[in-house]
Parts: structure tokens; C-alpha cells; sequence
């Protein structure tokens, strides 16, 4: 009985429970402001540089080698202008006299029958003034034949004059009249011949083989004393003044460097119907190449130009070929650290569009296309994005944000919708996106 008593009291006597509102404890995160900021397009593409310009010599006649330059050897490099190889002469310079004497021939044969025919005029001339002459005559001696004061075989004697002057007319006539034909006939020898004699100056000098630029050497294949035919094989001469790189683009990152070819960054239609229009929407869409060597010093860059685009995509690698030129690859040689641009280096090429305002933010802020962003009430509120493309630690952003929302770029956990926020935002992020997105980081 005491031990029952003893409880209800202390039942009777205990303190009602006080009930406390329970909450999440507000969470500190770090946000950014999404902004508009300059965003430049990258892509990577990789390849051969190939010398802009090369000269595979061919012999362009038939002959035995007779000269070859000293420094014409594999790697040797000769300035433009220098003959490096000379073909035997002989037999062209034979040739070259053979032609001219010809040509001497019928300029000679020429001037003969312009002077046979300046006489045969003159007594063709001379001719028709007897015959002019005589047919005067013999009507003066019909009239006195007719007045019976002269004989009539004074008329025939008179009439057989005429006859005979007559025909003389005629035979020289017929000779002038020939004249025209055969100096026609010479003049065609003489340019016959004028063409002979060009075809052997010509071949002549093809015996002589000039540098028609500066010039690395590539293989030889000829030596001194030997013969080569028409069409055979004898250096190979590579420019120095540029190279160019046919850099493979994959496919899928071809699309947002082509989203800019606008200077927007907008989708718009481009006519490239024609080779004129496709030239100048290459030339139009102004990209920069930055041209590193694969395994050398990230700092040692060359600036390029894009040239052209492939006519066809690779079906293997599924890339296109962007053709990007470098000048001067000579220049500013650094030994150990800055080598030239020789052929069969494998480089890349680093293409730059021009600056376009994006809706730009980090990757780590995105958690499977959706984004943390901070309510009005500073709260968490989950919202899904549309992402146009991502590079490298960015993010360009479609559809889904606008500028002002604040987004939350470290972890949270846990992730609840609605939770309280303490924010903390730092301008050295913010110059760091910026600093990525125009790629001077």
C-alpha cells in the first residue's frame, strides 16, 4: 500500500513535457550568380604537318646527268633560284643549230623570190607600155590602111606585133601571179622552222633545273653520269615559307564550333552552295588555331589559319579533315625548345571561336541535368536544364536558367527541396569561370 501511494504521488507531482519545433540546420553553401559571359568554342583536332609546298622534279627530256649542286642532298636546304642540276647539252644545242640554220634557209629563200618578183612586175610593167604602145599603132595603120595610103600587109605585120606583145603579157602576168603562193609556201617554213627552233631553245633549257622557291630536300634519286628519260624521278624540293596540317575534328565537336559560325551562337541557314560561298564561309567564320607538337612544351605555340574543310567525313574515325596553314615555320627556332615545323610531326590544333555571350556554369553544378538553385527565400529549389554542349569544366546552358538565378556549385547533403541556405559567394570563382570560358586558364 505504501509502495502505491509513494508512485501516484510521484505521477501527480511530475512536470508536464514541453514540445520543441525540431528543424534541418540551415546548410552553408557556396553559389555563383549565372551571368552572360564571353565564351569561346574549343575544339581539339590532331595531325601530320605537310610542307604547303611541294616539288617532286621530273626530267623533261632525255639525256645524261651532267651537273649536280653540292647541297642537294636529303635535308639540305638551298634559297630559290640556285641550279641544282644540269642534263647534258650536246645533243640540244646539235638540235638548236640544225634549226636555226633551217630557219636562216627559207628567211633567205624568202628574200630571193621577193626580189624575183619585184623584177618580173617591172618587165611586166614594161610589157604592157609596148603592148599599149603597139595597139596605138596599129590603129594609126588602120586608118591609113582604110585612106588607101598605105599597104595592107603593113596591117598584118602591125596585128601580128599586138599578138606577140600580147602573149609575152599573159606569160609574164601568169609568172607574177605565182609569186603569191610560193612565198606563202616559204613563209610557212619559215614559221615551221622559227617553231623548230623555239622547240630546241625550250628543250635546251628544260637541260637546266632551277629551285623555283626556298627549299628543304627531300629524297634524291639521281647521281652524276647517269641517264634519265622523259617523265623519270629526280628530287624531291619541300617549301619552307609554310606548312599546313590536315587536323582530324571529330564529328561531335564540329557542331559547336559550326553553331558560331554566325557570330552569335545561334542556329541560322548558311548558303554554301557553290565553291565561292563554302570559301567564304570558311574564310567568314574566323577561327583562331593555336598549333602545339603532341609531347612537347604546352607553351610553344604557332598561330594557324583554317583553309578549307574536307570534302568528306572519315567513316572509320568518324572525323572531318580541317586544314589549318602555318607560316614562317622557320622562324623563332629555340633549340630544345622551340623546333621547326617539319614534315611528319604529329600536332595539334587547338580551334578558337570568336567571344559570344553564353549562359556559362561549372560541370560540378550540374547533378544529372538539373541544377541546385537558390529560391527567393533562399531555400533549395531543383530545377532541370537544357545543356547545348559542355567543354572541358563548363557548362552551356540551352534552356532552364536565366540570368540572376544564383546556383549552388559545392556538395549538399543531404539534397532536400525547400532547406535552408547560408550562401557564400566568391569573385575569385567567378573570375575563374571567366578566365575558362575565354581560355586564357
Amino acid at each position: 500500500v505504501a509502495a502505491v501511494a509513494f508512485e501516484l504521488i510521484q505521477v501527480k507531482s511530475k512536470q508536464a513535457i514541453e514540445h520543441q519545433d525540431v528543424q534541418f540546420p540551415v546548410k552553408t553553401v557556396e553559389v555563383l550568380t549565372v551571368k552572360k559571359i564571353p565564351f569561346r568554342t574549343r575544339a581539339v583536332a590532331y595531325g601530320n604537318v605537310e610542307p604547303a609546298t611541294v616539288l617532286k622534279a621530273k626530267s623533261e627530256v632525255n639525256g645524261k646527268i651532267s651537273y649536280i649542286h653540292p647541297e642537294l642532298k636529303q635535308g639540305g636546304s638551298l634559297p630559290k633560284g640556285t641550279t641544282v642540276l644540269r642534263i647534258e647539252t650536246t645533243t640540244f644545242e646539235i638540235s638548236l643549230d640544225s634549226s636555226k640554220a633551217g630557219l636562216a634557209s627559207s628567211q633567205s629563200a624568202l628574200k630571193q623570190i621577193e626580189a624575183e618578183e619585184k623584177s618580173a612586175i617591172r618587165s611586166l610593167q614594161i610589157a604592157q607600155k609596148n603592148l599599149d604602145l603597139e595597139l596605138a599603132e596599129l590603129e594609126r595603120v588602120k586608118v591609113l590602111v582604110e585612106a588607101r595610103t598605105l599597104a595592107r600587109n603593113q596591117l598584118n605585120i602591125e596585128e601580128q606585133k599586138v599578138l606577140q606583145l600580147s602573149s609575152t603579157v599573159q606569160n609574164l602576168q601568169g609568172n607574177v601571179d605565182t609569186y603569191a603562193s610560193r612565198k606563202a609556201s616559204i613563209r610557212a617554213q619559215i614559221k615551221q622552222s622559227k617553231s623548230q627552233v623555239d622547240q630546241s631553245e625550250d628543250s635546251l633549257i628544260r637541260t637546266e633545273v632551277v629551285l623555283p622557291f626556298d627549299a628543304r630536300i627531300g629524297a634524291v634519286l639521281v647521281d652524276v653520269g647517269e641517264f634519265v628519260a622523259a617523265g623519270g624521278q629526280l628530287f624531291e624540293a619541300l617549301g619552307i615559307e609554310a606548312v599546313e596540317i590536315n587536323a582530324q575534328l571529330p564529328v561531335k565537336h564540329v557542331r559547336p564550333l559550326a553553331s558560331t559560325m554566325n557570330g552569335n551562337g545561334n542556329t541560322q541557314l548558311v548558303n554554301l552552295q557553290g565553291s565561292s560561298n563554302l570559301q567564304k564561309a570558311v574564310t567568314q567564320w574566323n577561327l583562331d588555331a593555336k598549333v602545339r607538337i603532341v609531347g612537347g612544351d604546352k607553351n610553344t605555340v604557332w598561330d594557324g589559319v583554317l583553309l578549307r574543310i574536307s570534302e568528306s567525313v572519315d567513316p572509320t574515325r568518324d572525323t572531318v579533315g580541317m586544314v589549318v596553314a602555318v607560316d614562317k615555320p622557320y622562324e623563332g627556332v629555340i633549340p630544345g625548345v622551340r623546333p621547326p615545323l617539319l614534315k611528319g610531326m604529329y600536332a595539334s590544333v587547338e580551334f578558337l571561336s570568336q567571344a559570344i555571350d553564353m549562359l556559362v556554369i561549372p560541370r560540378k553544378a550540374l547533378h544529372e541535368n538539373r541544377v541546385y538553385v537558390v529560391s527567393e527565400q533562399n531555400t533549395l529549389s531543383i530545377r532541370p536544364i537544357q545543356i547545348s554542349y559542355s567543354q572541358g569544366q563548363l557548362v552551356v546552358i540551352k534552356d532552364g536558367l536565366k540570368e540572376g538565378d544564383k546556383i549552388i556549385t559545392s556538395d549538399l547533403v543531404p539534397v532536400i527541396e525547400g532547406i535552408k541556405l547560408e550562401l557564400i559567394e566568391s569573385d575569385e570563382f567567378q573570375k575563374e569561370i571567366k578566365a575558362l570560358a575565354l581560355g586564357t586558364k
